[in-house]
């Protein structure tokens, strides 16, 4: 019987380090990438051509990327689109953000003992001094204790689509969303996190 406890633990703690590295290693903001299918870190752009000259754009993160990120790399990936079908200027023709919102509960993992398959359903039970009486905890009957904690989390990730219409020589002036692909390089360009490999 210590021997099968020990093997457990052992499992236990082995699992728990494998999880963790697996968490850290997925812990990353989506980094400028195309969206495919088993990447190390979810998410990225896509585009499909409508036209000669317009395309549809979108963008998705994972829960570590904000929606500034994700609207950025957006833009740069038009920007990039544009220049490379040599055109000048893109025009944002629609365009919309959504967020997608997820809320976790779960029991906190503080307390859940195992005693083995010879105990059934047998766990602790404690008496303490709340107030000016004694009280009986139990955890199958009586009052709420530390074991009914629970770990409340909200997670949100963003998925930003745009279609653009791109074009050559001076950008029109009609008060669109009109924006230079040079520029937009330029300016975005320092701000883009690539995979690291």
């Amino acid at each position: 019987m210590p021997f099968m406890l020990n093997l457990r633990k052992g499992a236990g703690k082995t699992l728990a380090l494998m999880l963790t590295l697996v968490l850290v290693a997925c812990a990353t903001a989506t980094p400028y990438q195309p969206n495919l299918y088993g990447q190390k870190v979810s998410g990225g752009y896509s585009d499909r051509r409508l036209a000669d000259d317009r395309f549809r754009v979108s963008f998705a993160g994972n829960i570590f990327t904000s929606r500034d990120r994700v609207e950025g790399y957006l833009l740069y990936r038009a920007a990039e689109l544009t220049d490379q079908n040599g055109y000048d200027w893109f025009m944002l023709v629609d365009h919309r953000t959504e967020s997608e919102r997820r809320t976790y509960v779960d029991r906190s993992p503080r307390y859940d003992p195992w005693y083995g398959s010879g105990y059934g359903y047998w766990q602790p039970h404690w008496r303490y001094y709340r107030g000016r009486s004694w009280t009986i905890w139990h955890p199958h009957y009586g009052h709420r204790f530390w074991t009914y904690d629970v770990d409340v989390r909200t997670v949100e990730k963003f998925e930003a689509h745009a279609e653009i219409k791109m074009g050559r020589g001076p950008m029109p002036e009609d008060g669109q969303q009109v924006f230079s692909a040079r520029q937009v390089l330029t300016d975005l360009g320092p701000t883009i996190e690539r995979p690291k490999s």
